[in-house]
């Protein structure tokens, strides 16, 4: 008989870069339906010399990247240990992690997150369920958003579910379907030009809230053809490399004036995202403390009525429905849709790695 309540670690890294995200969770399956309980969680930024590091990994060689997992998982494992020994954890059942996406070409057949590697579990010290996108790019799928299945088992109280993160994503039932997709970007784009003002990430959105929205940069973005795309479509931080900030930098504004357009611009794809204009919305992510965002997308959705849920759901949802991911997998149950990903079919999809036993 398979066990019905579940004490993992979820850990996430975000394209944002804003650090490493980890929470201790217990899952409880009852009567068919899955509960949750957040325990300690915190995020754990990284140093200057990672981020940088991180962002310039899309360019790097085959050996380059070897060498940066291997030490990325070693910074990562080291990272699990210290939140177990501070938090004084002890009963674990899977330390469920994304890793770090450093390449994502599923039109290429190719997906990348660093930190996955099989020497994790050792490092920890604990069972390790992780690389969950691999196996769905390999069944012909984006391989991405994820994170939906936690949105139809945990958040079904809501009609729409969208994360506000380093690209924003939403998910949703149609025709008996999950649905979901990345919209945009997000604080990929604006801690860039928040930092070049000199600030990790614009608080509350009163940078963008100074500037002055260039029509024309607004409405070339809203025309690029990733957004007439119909989904499942999924982005990486290539996209805003080679397509985003080459359009940006044409135009030659201040960064208020960015962040102003931009702003604008991530309202304006979430309310075309939404088949219907009605129902209830729950927000999470670092988006949701941009009051200057959430502002622009209550007016373009003036019959939806929009939700942010509590701090540790809003940082660590994504953390948390990793750990639901690797719980499932450790079930040998359906962690991935197809109608989400675009995959042959649903599956079962990560990696599980066992303490090695000692000789």
């Amino acid at each position: 008989m398979q066990n019905t309540v579940y004490n993992v670690i979820g850990v996430m890294s975000g394209t944002s870069l804003d650090g490493i995200d980890l929470a201790k969770i217990t899952f409880t399956l009852e009567n068919e339906q899955w509960f949750f309980k957040i325990g300690p969680c915190e995020t754990i930024p990284y140093s200057e010399e990672w981020v940088g590091w991180l962002q310039e990994a899309v360019g790097y060689s085959t050996l380059q990247l070897q060498m940066l997992n291997e030490n990325y998982t070693g910074l990562l494992a080291g990272i699990i240990r210290d939140f177990i020994e501070k938090h004084n954890i002890k009963e674990i059942d899977a330390v469920c992690s994304h890793g770090h996406t450093i390449l994502h070409q599923p039109q290429n057949g190719f997906t990348l997150q660093i930190g996955n590697l099989p020497k994790i579990a050792e490092l920890v010290g604990q069972k390790v369920v992780c690389d969950f996108r691999v196996q769905d790019v390999e069944l012909g799928g984006q391989g991405a958003p994820l994170v939906p299945i936690g949105d139809r088992l945990l958040f079904a109280d809501y009609d729409y579910c969208l994360n506000l993160g380093g690209f924003s994503n939403i998910s949703f039932e149609e025709n008996g379907n999950r649905i979901a997709f990345d919209i945009s970007p997000v604080n990929t784009v604006l801690n860039f030009y928040a930092g070049k003002l000199g600030y990790a990430y614009d608080d509350r959105g009163k940078l963008a809230g100074k500037g002055i929205v260039s029509e024309d940069l607004l409405n070339e973005l809203n025309a690029l053809p990733f957004y007439k795309a119909k989904h499942p479509k999924s982005l990486g931080f290539e996209f805003v490399k080679e397509t985003i900030f080459p359009l940006i930098e044409k135009y030659k504004l201040s960064e208020h004036d960015v962040l102003a357009t931009f702003t604008k611009h991530i309202a304006f794809q979430v309310a075309q995202a939404l088949p219907g204009q009605k129902g209830k919305l729950l927000i999470t992510g670092g988006g949701a403390y941009n009051d200057f965002l959430l502002e622009l997308i209550k007016h373009n959705l003036p019959d939806v009525e929009v939700a942010v849920p509590d701090a540790g759901t809003i940082e660590f949802k994504e953390a948390l429905i990793f750990g639901l991911l690797g719980v499932l997998k450790l079930r040998n149950e359906i962690n991935v849709l197809a109608s989400v990903t675009g995959a042959g079919h649903n599956h079962s999809s990560g990696r599980i790695y066992d303490i090695p036993e000692k000789l």
